[in-house]
């Protein structure tokens, strides 16, 4: 699975009504609104890296709202989760 972060800056005034339009779209897991210098993060997850061109300037950037987009593909995934897992002594 790869996994991208893209971060969005959004119309202000229609921050939720993007979100949502985004969160709707196959491949997008998870859309977040945050504080900062964007107004959204989405989390997109898809099995090959030719769907990261369908879903990210294909779908998300085409959303009504959405002024701008930045992609980070993740090497790597570390969690809370993983990594008691991996310094757990069988307890």
């Amino acid at each position: 699975m790869i996994t991208s972060i893209v971060l969005i800056k959004a119309d202000v005034d229609r921050i939720a009504e993007v979100a949502e339009a985004i969160a709707a779209i196959e491949g997008v897991s998870e859309v977040y609104s945050v504080t900062g210098g964007i107004d959204l993060i989405a989390v997109v997850r898809v099995r090959e890296h030719e769907e990261l061109a369908e879903v990210i300037p294909g779908r998300v950037n085409k959303v009504p709202g959405v002024l701008s987009s930045d992609t980070h593909i993740a090497f790597h995934t570390y969690s809370q989760h993983d990594l008691e897992a991996a310094f757990s002594l069988g307890m």
